[in-house]
């Protein structure tokens, strides 16, 4: 287009200035950097706010904002966790949960809580074959 700078900035509502300025990083920017990416590679669960902390603890003078800035323009990302799904184990490690392999292998229980319509209070003892998912029995309590 054959417009001028001065009118198009003009149309814009925009200073000058605006469109000729060209951020200069640091000149410490690419250590800073490649410090950065390194602990990412290191400790690969941490995300910006621990990676500041430990160039803050490696002598670095950088701010949280600086570095989240520089984590963003490098497109470092912290890895989702992992489902916590099908453990064999309870938080505590003390027990092993096996695996049904056929019927009758594995048998699980548990007090299930209900209320009726009126309001009343019932609980059920729930047995399970956890092969073939079967409820054989279904004992009132």
């Amino acid at each position: 287009m054959k417009v001028s700078e001065r009118r198009i900035c003009r149309v814009l509502g925009q200073h000058r200035s605006t469109q000729r300025y060209e951020p200069q990083g640091r000149e410490d920017e690419d250590r800073l950097v490649s410090d950065m990416i390194e602990l990412a590679r290191q400790y690969g669960s941490y995300g910006y706010r621990r990676v500041a902390a430990l160039l803050r603890d490696a002598g670095w003078q950088v701010s949280v904002g600086r570095v989240e800035r520089l984590w963003k323009r490098e497109g470092l990302k912290v890895p989702p966790k992992q489902p916590k799904k099908g453990r064999l184990w309870l938080n505590d490690g003390s027990c092993i949960r096996l695996r049904p392999g056929y019927r009758n292998h594995v048998w699980s229980y548990d007090f299930v809580h209900c209320r009726t319509d009126d309001g009343r209070a019932f609980r059920t003892l729930n047995v399970l074959d956890e092969f073939n998912r079967e409820c054989p029995l279904s004992a009132a309590w």
